[in-house]
């Protein structure tokens, strides 16, 4: 029920009149108008609502011809200039959003989303159930795993916010995703540079490799990386916040003045999630290039070098799948925040396309893991079709046959007879 007073103002007999409404003021319909979300919608409805205005205005003796005025408590504009501007308004995101490309767009969310999780999680689990997997490259594939199966898990959210056109779901999931989605941001940029530098150690400085590339140190190596995450997810929980100026969103909601913070904030994301890093692993694979050139045997046995080159060329399509997925969001995003105008029709329907393409990247990784990488390549298929002998019983086995391979021959090189 409304308990706010209208006011009226009949010129025929100059006198305020006060009158209480209990079934409808401008400030609930001002509110009623910004819920509505699509044309159609304000269509049926606002003729509903001029009735009622109609109705109270007959009640109170109000004619057509009287400049009536309503004066609203709290609001700055008039009625007429506020229900212009939320129609306009209305028009405006219906057009920016047709319907046919917010569900295409959340659709696309839910499948990379359902797809995502699934390798993600079967990539996680592949490197904890088999110890052959524990290797120091397979664990910041664990910590890039678990970055994208975290981000992927809020698709659902985004993919709503998308088709709604609005953000349901609170202030605490708003700040939850935003935070989530920046960690996952960073994580994944500074694990992909961790993992270049790993390769280049592995490649370049083989003997310091032994020492340096440990499966423990990797973990440590993972933690110091979500750590320096935290350094822009913790502020990014803090001033993620829902806004409710034109429509409910979830936005990252920065400090005024907004047009000194923006740009800075936008530029200082830019070099620290993408320029710098990016920079950095082109250095590592173009000094990897250049040693893998001129040695055509790098660790003294052909099998450890073939496996090298494999692992480098894996972390390297890894990395290249990353920057071609990122760079057009990273760009748009660096171009909104310096003040460049986006706001046609394409421009922010490309916009919302270069983020989906960003989210892809996320359940791409698994894909290329299974391709390259015949590690993993067995394990997903011990996954889905378990053997008798589980992974680590067969490269066991693998070794033990080595291993008396290596014993045969040094008895046959001493001159030992076979045993008949």
């Amino acid at each position: 029920m409304c308990d706010t007073e209208t006011t009226f103002h009949n010129p025929d007999n100059s006198r305020w009149m006060n009158k209480s409404c209990p079934t409808f003021t401008g400030k609930c319909f001002v509110r009623a108008l910004r819920l509505l979300k699509t044309e159609r919608i304000a269509e049926t409805r606002i003729p509903r609502v001029l009735a009622g205005v109609g109705h109270i205005s007959d009640h109170y003796g109000i004619s057509s011809d009287s400049a009536a005025v309503m004066e609203f408590p709290n609001d700055s504009t008039g009625f007429a200039d506020e229900f212009q501007n939320n129609f306009s308004a209305f028009n405006e995101t219906d057009t920016i959003f047709p319907r046919g490309v917010k569900i295409t767009i959340a659709v696309v969310y839910m499948i990379v989303c359902v797809v995502g999780l699934v390798g993600n999680c079967l990539v996680m689990y592949v490197i904890i159930r088999y110890t052959k997997m524990k290797t120091a490259t397979n664990i910041y594939i664990f910590n890039l795993a678990l970055a994208d199966a975290l981000v992927l898990a809020t698709l659902p959210f985004q993919g709503t916010d998308v088709f709604l056109g609005f953000w349901p779901f609170g202030n605490a999931l708003c700040k939850a995703v935003v935070s989530i989605d920046y960690y996952n941001m960073f994580t994944s940029v500074f694990t992909l540079t961790v993992m270049s530098m790993d390769r280049y150690v592995a490649v370049c400085h083989p003997v310091k490799a032994l020492d340096m590339r440990t499966p423990h140190k990797a973990k440590v190596v993972n933690i110091c990386v979500w750590v320096l995450a935290s350094a822009i997810g913790v502020p990014a929980m803090v001033l993620g916040d829902v806004e409710n100026d034109n429509g409910i969103e979830c936005i990252l909601v920065l400090p005024d003045p907004r047009s000194y913070w923006d740009p800075v904030f936008g530029t200082c994301v830019f070099l620290l999630s993408f320029l710098v890093p990016v920079a950095i692993i082109s250095v590592c694979y173009s000094l990897m290039v250049k040693r893998l050139r001129s040695v055509r045997i790098l660790s003294g046995s052909k099998e450890k070098d073939r496996n090298l080159r494999r692992i480098t060329r894996m972390v390297l399509v890894v990395v290249a799948a990353f920057v071609v997925c990122w760079t057009p969001i990273q760009i748009m995003a660096l171009a909104q925040s310096l003040g460049f105008n986006l706001g046609s029709v394409q421009t922010v329907v490309f916009m919302h396309f270069c983020i989906a393409l960003g989210y892809v990247n996320s359940s791409l990784n698994p894909v290329l893991y299974a391709f390259l990488d015949e590690n993993f390549k067995r394990c997903f298929r011990e996954f889905c079709h378990p053997s008798p002998f589980g992974f680590d019983a067969q490269q066991s086995g693998r070794m033990r046959n080595i291993a008396r391979e290596v014993a045969y021959n040094c008895k046959t090189a001493d001159g030992n007879s076979n045993p008949a």
